[in-house]
């Protein structure tokens, strides 16, 4: 992956003209001095770098999905690691990953059309198909067919999570078709630098990543995407050079969880994630924790604490999440090879392909364990460890714990294979709120009930309550 400098101008970003419902205001507010046409680098440029700080950031990431996967622990504050949240607490992956993210992607998508550039629409359709996961993993029934179309969509519709699943592969289809290295160049392109032949291989990545949430529901679906995949020959992402993600630079544009860390002390390490690397002498521990300070021991610390029993721990007597993950510039992670290659290796388990499940699995801790720079001896020496052998007769659990700890900080991804494949088995927060119960989505935000209040109310008779408990289309067991 080539990385490359990020270039802020906030102003070109978020000025995509909100448009007005009177036609003499909308001329009021002309201004003459100034273009009409978003330049497409800069809304490519917003779009990526907006719904990056998002995924990796506060509310959906590290306040969320991170405590609930129990990758991270709150050591203050504990009311989310207890599962205490209202339908405010997810406001910000819905309102910036539609607002921000949709939005400026479905006007890159018709300058790409007006100047007869399909590269342009080709990255569009991969990064607002990769939102449109994000959000419907999270809720179930989203906006998608009519989202970010404020012009004819005041109030649009929910979808079904199977039908959003649905137009995102057909999404993705349609950008594979569009994308030609040897097409138009783009600019703003700051996970891949301008490179359309990596862009192509995150789109077929991101099919394989959704064709595998349809795989309990619609197995034969699931299995004719992949083969369609493996027909066109175009491949996946294929190393660690290849990963999808944002490169951070220093402050102002550092990674989030860098700056949460710079004025905060919140959040630990979960001990499930301690105790199972140490369980594992894992080499991954001593990248994704700290030592406590006191007593230079890895102390994780249990999820869902009251707010007293955690601050009892001390805080320099428990790990935080370790020096790499708070860089200012740590990148924030989208999709890795070693993910591919665990998927690779589920579609071979299910018999979707004539793939070895086996040797993919290793290769998958293999890539993971590369990513972080861990030496070929430690790497051989972990994977000879009997614990860590493929089962073929449980191959969930085999892959389910292995993809759990090499997806540390996606907090949200690993929040949605966590619930499809059903490992590692947690045990809920051990001050819950939820009766003895893990969550198993997001709530709508708030604003949905009052602002689109008829299409939230069918989105809950379909899915059901709008509750932390309710388990969406894709988890089946």
């Amino acid at each position: 992956m080539k990385t490359t400098y990020i270039t802020l101008l906030l102003s070109g970003f978020l000025l995509i003209g909100i448009t007005s419902c009177k036609k003499a205001l909308d001329e009021t507010n002309i201004n003459p001095n100034a273009s009409e046409t978003p330049q497409p680098e800069f809304l490519l440029t917003a779009a990526i770098k907006n719904t990056a700080d998002t995924y990796w950031g506060t509310a959906n990431n590290m306040n969320s999905s991170l405590l609930f996967i129990q990758h991270w622990a709150a050591i203050q504050y504990t009311d989310a690691d207890r599962y205490i949240l209202t339908n405010t607490s997810f406001e910000d992956l819905w309102t910036i990953g539609y607002s921000k993210g949709v939005v400026n992607l479905n006007q890159l998508i018709k300058i790409a059309d007006a100047e007869s550039n399909p590269n342009y629409k080709g990255v569009a359709l991969v990064l607002r198909s990769w939102i449109f996961c994000l959000e419907t993993d999270a809720y179930g029934d989203v906006p998608y067919s009519q989202a970010g179309d404020i012009e004819n969509y005041i109030s649009p519709k929910y979808d079904s999570q199977r039908d959003v699943y649905l137009g995102l592969l057909n999404d993705l289809e349609t950008a594979q078709a569009a994308l030609d290295p040897a097409g138009p160049a783009i600019q703003g392109d700051v996970i891949y630098g301008n490179s359309i032949a990596s862009w192509k291989k995150f789109a077929n990545s991101l099919r394989l990543r959704i064709a595998l949430r349809l795989a309990d529901r619609e197995p034969e679906l699931s299995k004719t995407v992949i083969s369609t995949i493996q027909t066109e020959g175009i491949g996946y992402i294929s190393s660690n050079a290849e990963n999808a993600q944002l490169v951070y630079k220093t402050s102002p544009n550092e990674n989030p969880v860098s700056r949460i860390f710079e004025t905060r002390d919140d959040q630990r390490v979960s001990k499930t994630m301690v105790d199972k690397l140490s369980a594992l002498n894992d080499p991954r521990l001593p990248i994704y924790a700290d030592k406590a300070v006191a007593t230079q021991l890895y102390t994780g610390v249990p999820n869902g604490l009251l707010t007293g029993d955690a601050a009892n721990l001390g805080l320099t007597k428990t790990s935080k999440p370790g020096a790499y993950f708070r860089l200012p510039q740590a990148p924030a992670v989208i999709m890795t090879y070693a993910e591919v290659l665990f998927d690779r290796a589920e579609a071979a388990a299910r018999g979707f392909t004539t793939e070895n499940a086996a040797d993919l699995y290793r290769q998958a801790i293999e890539a993971s364990l590369l990513q972080y720079g861990i030496s070929t001896s430690d790497i051989a020496s972990y994977l000879a460890n009997p614990e860590l052998q493929y089962d073929a007769t449980n191959y969930k659990k085999s892959i389910g714990e292995q993809k759990w700890i090499a997806l540390f900080g996606q907090g949200l991804e690993a929040f949605a294979e966590w619930r499809r494949l059903d490992y590692p088995q947690l045990s809920p927060a051990v001050a819950g709120a939820l009766n003895g119960q893990l969550p198993k989505r997001f709530i709508y935000p708030g604003t949905e009930q009052s602002l689109n209040p008829e299409s939230y109310q069918a989105a809950v008779a379909n899915q059901g309550p709008d509750l932390l408990t309710t388990k969406l289309w894709f988890d089946v067991n």
